[in-house]
């Protein structure tokens, strides 16, 4: 009788559709299994089909999820257009929208920065956002529904020693996040931030180039949060009923006070 209603639970459909960016690791990897779990339709988007592909294959075998996959940088507004582009009519009715592609590169004073790691942060971070959001929002709005979710930072809520310009895309997405809430309120589109703090994922080893010595150093002596943590929120902030929005929500672990305080036992 149990494998019978696991089996039903695997097949139960909600007929929803989320989209994804950055979702081969991380927060995206997880909040694509987290809906894939809930029965939604998911379009998960990234630049390493490999990672794409096994992912697909996992969220299929066990969720028996409709998955549809989408490879390119939202860096380049030409390959996020195209791709968005390539949805037939039926894909582009997406209910929920999750911004999460995003990333640091570096970390020292500004003196010292290296353009190239700016404008990595930017164009993926502020640009890359801006790019699918100016796609996807006008199908919202003609479906007449919909959901924006950013994934900002605790980064963009203050700024700490050697973040200058990661702290200052990441104070682009809330300041984004508001305005969009604004643009979207006369069409009943919702409009949300997820503001997580320092989670465990690949994002320091992307932050210090490899270096998995420095990169694990930053989560040495408290629990992080993990990416199940903020799919289990950014979830929650979609089941919610149609008159309610999570406008901001700030999330951290118990050990970490603000962006760059933390108690470490060690």
């Amino acid at each position: 009788m149990l494998s019978l209603f696991l089996s039903a639970m695997k097949k139960m459909k909600n007929n929803k559709t989320v989209l994804i960016t950055g979702a081969t690791s991380g927060i995206g990897k997880a909040t694509a299994a987290q809906f894939a779990q809930n029965g939604w339709n998911l379009i998960l988007t990234g630049r390493r089909e490999d990672r794409l592909n096994e992912l697909a294959a996992g969220l299929n075998n066990q969720f028996e999820s409709e998955v549809r996959l989408l490879v390119f940088d939202v860096r380049s507004q030409v390959e996020t257009e195209n791709a968005l582009e390539s949805l037939n009519t039926d894909e582009r009715k997406i209910d929920v929208l999750i911004n999460n592609a995003g990333l640091a590169v570096g970390k020292g004073p500004v003196q010292e920065g290296e353009v190239d790691d700016w404008e990595r942060m930017i164009d993926t971070n502020v640009k890359g956002l801006l790019y699918v959001t100016r796609k996807i929002a006008p199908w919202m709005i003609a479906n007449g529904s919909g959901h924006i979710i950013n994934v900002g930072s605790t980064a963009g809520k203050e700024a700490y020693p050697g973040g200058n310009v990661y702290c200052a895309t990441k104070f682009a997405v809330d300041a984004l996040t508001k305005g969009m809430r604004i643009d979207m309120l006369p069409h009943g589109i919702k409009v949300s931030q997820i503001a997580p703090g320092m989670v465990e994922t690949e994002f320091s080893l992307v932050r210090f180039k490899g270096d998995k010595n420095q990169a694990e150093r930053v989560y040495d002596g408290f629990q992080p949060l993990q990416p199940q943590d903020v799919a289990d929120v950014i979830y929650y902030m979609t089941s919610l009923p149609p008159h309610v929005c999570m406008n901001d929500v700030v999330l951290t672990a118990t050990a970490q006070a603000n962006s760059y305080l933390t108690f470490k036992n060690s």
